[in-house]
C-alpha cells in the first residue's frame, strides 16, 4: 500500500494504512498476544494466506506490527503489535464496542452470543 502524496487532515492517512475488511482483524487478534502466522489465519474465518501476508508486510511497513524470527529449522515468524499498533487497537477497541451497541439495538444479539462478546 502507498502513502498518498497529500492527504487533507491525518485521519486519512490512518484509514489508509488500517483499511479494509482484515487490518482491523489482524490487529484485534494481535491485541491477544503474539501470533505465528499459521496460529493468525486459523484465527481469522475466510483470510487467505496470501492476504494475511500482504496485509501483514503493510502494517509492518507502517510501523503497526513487528515480527521475531527464530534460528533453526523449521523457521518461526513470530508477529506482535508495535506500540503504534497498540494504540490503534485502542481506537480499534472502541469502534467493536460501538458495533456491539449497534447489534444490540437493532436484536442481533444471536450473533454477539455465538461469538462470545454477550
Amino acid at each position: 500500500m502507498k502513502v498518498r502524496e497529500e492527504y487533507t487532515c491525518p485521519l486519512e492517512m490512518t484509514h489508509d494504512i488500517i483499511k479494509g475488511k482484515w487490518k482491523p482483524i489482524i490487529i484485534w487478534q494481535l491485541s491477544k498476544g503474539s501470533h505465528s502466522l499459521s496460529a493468525l489465519k486459523r484465527s481469522i474465518y475466510g483470510i487467505s494466506q496470501k492476504m494475511l501476508i500482504q496485509h501483514l508486510n503493510e502494517l509492518l511497513e507502517f510501523g503497526m506490527v513487528d515480527k521475531t524470527m527464530s534460528d533453526g529449522y523449521p523457521l518461526k515468524s513470530e508477529y506482535f503489535l508495535t506500540d503504534r499498533g497498540k494504540k490503534t487497537f485502542e481506537a480499534i477497541a472502541i469502534m467493536q464496542s460501538i458495533g456491539i451497541e449497534i447489534m444490540v439495538e437493532d436484536n442481533r444479539q444471536d450473533i454477539l452470543k455465538e461469538k462470545g462478546l454477550l
